[in-house]
């Protein structure tokens, strides 16, 4: 089979490539000579192997890069606007390039044509600059590849767990000592007669017995070692599945960077929380939503440098991307600095779309928000490179609604914008500290641990009866592991707490009661199935060795479990307390049907005959959802909802329309009036309308 002369070259040139990208968006916000040396060495490293591999458009282009960085090597200052897109143009035909070489994957199998993207209002003061129309280049998908300092680490483990077999191999030449021991012992005692050989054949079996507690006692501790071991390689072989969520840093910084050229704007770019491995199908689609987010936040958040001048804020507008693990569920917080949503102009464009109500009361702002995300038509009056189509922050909303997630934004006006696009987990890597409280086996992520503090059985006891730990000179709240785990059912009988693990989580601290500490342990957490029931403080599991579940805890759910108990509440746990669900339609068969459904699901449920009556009934009882009907006499279903949504209290409660209607007008109606959900009468489907109710009502 012959040999593939590019194999290496590839790996070299695209991580080559990688590092000059990242470097090149570095040099333009943070000059310095380390890092034109650094990109020089990188530009040289790659001119010298494409030469290698006869790849001469490649080495032309690191030779350029040379070029235009060797003038700046002795100098701190910045390079000129012209020279940095020169430096950008030629990363972008190297990494063309070494794309091209890439081996070409079979073509799918009858592609379907790509859905034209909702429409969506993008708030913007008015018109961008005008550049050439071009489609934005997305960033390919996060690589699977484990970086070398991955691979030793695993390779490391599996050094580790090798050399603990050795006992084991020298347990073997013990075992066969003592089998021939065995057998001289059953020879004397069949043959023996004398005391003399009675004497021997007791001295015998004492020997042997000692040497084979001793014997038992090595391989006991050696197993257990090995299998600790064995479960450290199995998580960090694991976690090479993952990716570290740093890598879409690159492409976003070049988006910001790109569309703040084209804006004529002065933009600084941040990432955090690179550190998070996670699934890269997951963190694709949030980086494919997260360039529309950062294009906005440049082009209609940034302010010219003058009006920001004028304001008292820095020249350089400052976008922040920060990535942070809440429980089974990963958060993206894009947020700018920039002058905030252009409400009025919101308004405006959807007035003149007819996405407002009739009447002439003013539109509360978090309406106006919603109407971003829900979609309509750009605020733009221009189309340019980065503006104008009416692609979004729809995009983020639709990914949400196909992950099952959530996007929230947050503006002030004249201090900026942050969107929170919230997704599921399906696979996340951490370092977790495996503990142990009456029989059951969880892990607390070690990231959120703050000390283990050893109790005495006095301590346990008052601590699980006021519900306080003294610690640090501080009351800190006290929470059994047990009682938490086994929620709303006896809790076997136990010696009782003897560790407490102190848990922190946004700012709050929680002592976690635990029966004893089994060290830690790399994991791979896999979020609970939808219809698992499961304690308020589980955030997912992770598998052992042999198959079998080991729950996850998760910190804020600790906290929260705690506040929830109250001061000793830990002794006598209550369940949580649902909040009742609101049905609104003049049909009595429907609503019995609804009132039956939601019944049977466990949910308490009040009946409403109409509109007004609903309204009413909504006023005078706090619920966790509002189900209605929209042909009604009087006030119908879309007047409702739409009423509900302008009253500060009623607002967070969401809603679900149920309606034979089943027209895209109707359906765009009702997601402007503020509906959360729309469900068809006729394609009526009792486990999609209660797939809706547990999205949108908490347990």
């Amino acid at each position: 089979m012959s040999q593939d002369p590019l194999r290496y070259f590839r790996v070299e040139a695209r991580e080559l490539v990688d590092q000059i990208s990242a470097g090149v968006l570095d040099l333009d916000q943070q000059p310095g000579t380390d890092l034109v040396a650094r990109l020089l060495r990188f530009a040289h490293t790659l001119k010298g192997a494409a030469r290698v591999v006869r790849q001469q458009e490649i080495a032309d282009r690191a030779h350029e890069f040379e070029e235009v960085l060797v003038p700046h090597r002795g100098q701190d200052g910045p390079l000129a606007a012209a020279e940095m897109r020169e430096l950008l143009r030629l990363n972008d035909e190297i990494e063309r390039y070494v794309t091209a070489l890439e081996p070409a994957a079979p073509p799918p199998p009858d592609p379907a044509p790509a859905p034209t993207p909702a429409a969506a209002i993008e708030p913007g003061p008015g018109p961008a600059p005008e550049a050439p129309v071009r489609a934005p280049v997305e960033p390919p998908a996060p690589a699977r590849a484990s970086t070398t300092s991955d691979v030793d680490e695993l390779l490391d483990a599996v050094g580790e767990a090798h050399a603990r077999l050795s006992p084991l191999r020298n347990g073997t030449t013990v075992l066969d000592k003592l089998h021939r021991s065995a057998e001289s012992l059953a020879y004397q005692l069949r043959v023996g007669r004398s005391p003399g050989q009675a004497e021997a054949a007791r001295s015998t079996a004492v020997r042997l017995a000692a040497d084979l507690g001793m014997l038992g006692r090595q391989l006991t501790d050696t197993v257990e070692q090995v299998e600790r071991e064995l479960d450290e390689v199995r998580g960090r072989a694991e976690a090479l599945r993952l990716v570290a969520a740093s890598t879409i840093f690159t492409a976003l910084h070049r988006a910001v960077r790109d569309a703040a050229d084209a804006a004529d704007r002065r933009v600084r770019f941040e990432g955090r929380g690179g550190d998070l491995r996670m699934d890269p199908q997951v963190l694709a689609l949030a980086s494919g939503a997260l360039l529309h987010v950062v294009r906005n936040a440049v082009v209609h958040g940034i302010e010219p440098e003058e009006d920001r001048a004028a304001a008292g804020k820095p020249t350089e507008g400052h976008v922040v991307v920060e990535i942070q693990r809440r429980g089974r569920y990963a958060a993206f917080l894009c947020t700018d600095d920039g002058r905030g949503f252009d409400l009025a102009a919101v308004r405006r464009t959807a007035e003149a779309r007819g996405l407002l109500p009739d009447d002439s009361a003013e539109p509360h702002p978090q309406m106006l928000v919603d109407l971003v995300l829900r979609g309509g038509i750009s605020t733009s009056p221009r189309v340019t490179e980065v503006a104008g189509r009416g692609i979004g922050l729809d995009v983020a909303r639709d990914l949400a609604d196909q992950l099952g997630g959530t996007v929230d934004v947050r503006t002030a006006t004249g201090r900026g914008t942050t969107i929170e696009l919230v997704l599921p987990l399906a696979l996340l890597s951490l370092h977790g500290l495996v503990l142990e409280a009456a029989g059951a086996v969880a892990t607390v992520p070690l990231d959120a641990v703050r000390t283990c503090v050893r109790l005495t059985p006095e301590q346990a006891t008052a601590a699980s009866v006021t519900g306080k730990l003294a610690y640090d000179g501080a009351a800190v709240p006290f929470l059994p592991l047990a009682r938490a785990l086994y929620a709303g059912t006896a809790v076997p009988e136990g010696a009782g707490p003897g560790v407490a693990v102190v848990v922190t989580a946004d700012g709050e601290s929680v002592a976690v009661g635990v029966d004893r500490l089994a060290g830690t342990s790399t994991l791979v957490v896999r979020p609970l199935p939808d219809l698992a029931p499961a304690a308020p403080v589980i955030g997912g599991v992770s598998m052992d060795l042999d198959g079998n579940p080991r729950l996850v805890l998760d910190a804020q759910g600790l906290i929260a479990e705690t506040a929830r108990l109250g001061p000793g509440g830990g002794a006598t746990p209550e369940p949580p307390q649902r909040l009742p669900i609101l049905v609104v339609d003049d049909s009595l068969t429907t609503r019995m049907l609804e009132r039956s459904i939601l019944e049977s699901a466990g949910y308490e449920v009040d009946l409403a005959a109409s509109g007004e009556e609903g309204l009413e009934k909504a006023r005078s009882r706090g619920y966790g959802l509002f189900l209605t009907d929209i042909d009604m006499p009087g006030i119908n279903g879309f007047q409702f909802v739409e009423q509900t949504r302008a009253d500060p209290e009623l607002a967070r409660v969401p809603a679900i329309l149920v309606s034979s209607r089943a027209s895209a007008e109707d359906r765009a109606r009702g997601a402007a009036a503020g509906a959360s959900a729309y469900v068809v009468k006729g394609e009526f489907n009792q486990e999609e309308l209660l797939a809706h109710i547990r999205r949108l009502v908490p347990s």
